[in-house]
């Protein structure tokens, strides 16, 4: 065999490869024969589906379905400032340390509620606004989808926490000091660890 010839065959089989690759990432291999709503509220609502698994077994899946999107803020200043929102969480009987965040209701625009969320929280209000990733918070049991935004060009003023927010504890502190609190375990929330890293990520690429 010649060697443009064995060239044109290996390529032919990573572009092969390619095609069943990306066939395996878009089609579905769980099959549902039923479902059943089991729980709802103003919040979320908890379905439970009666499937064929991707191995050809029989079982149930039950999936949350949130109603509101997730929204964060990384809030930077120029002199490399962020701030925290600590508040005791009740699904986790603990206190933790965050980002502001909040839920953004249908039909609500992601910024607005970003613009919200970060002044109810913590009294900022950000001239500059960008988004920096989307992702989805616990995909094994939750198709909630997350937005982290980064604000800049900040201006400091006063805090109006909802009710069920007024145990919260602001603290303003460097960059570096919140990503110690993510590295060595005091920053918990999977949004406000991601936010933190990329925003450091990307200020150390300018």
């Amino acid at each position: 065999m010649s060697l443009s010839i064995k060239k044109e065959i290996d390529s032919l089989q990573l572009f092969l490869s390619y095609l069943i690759m990306n066939e395996n990432e878009t089609t579905n291999p769980w099959k549902t024969l039923s479902q059943e709503e089991k729980y709802d509220n103003r919040w979320i609502r908890v379905t439970e589906y009666q499937v064929i698994n991707p191995g050809g077994g029989r079982g149930i899946y039950g999936k949350v379905h949130f109603k509101n999107k997730a929204v964060a803020v990384i809030p930077i200043d120029e002199s490399g400032n962020t701030w925290l929102v600590g508040q005791y969480r009740y699904t986790l009987n603990a206190w933790s340390w965050e980002v502001p965040e909040g839920g953004c209701s249908e039909g609500e625009e992601l910024l607005i509620c970003a613009r919200r969320e970060l002044q109810e929280e913590t009294g900022l209000v950000a001239q500059r606004w960008s988004l920096l990733t989307t992702l989805h918070t616990s995909n094994s049991v939750t198709d909630e989808t997350g937005y982290i935004f980064l604000a800049e060009d900040l201006r400091e003023g006063s805090s109006l926490p909802e009710e069920s927010e007024a145990d919260i504890k602001v603290m303003k502190l460097q960059l570096e000091e919140a990503l110690e609190m993510v590295m060595t375990g005091r920053i918990t929330d999977s949004m406000s660890m991601i936010g933190l890293l990329m925003v450091a990520r990307s200020l150390k690429n300018e």
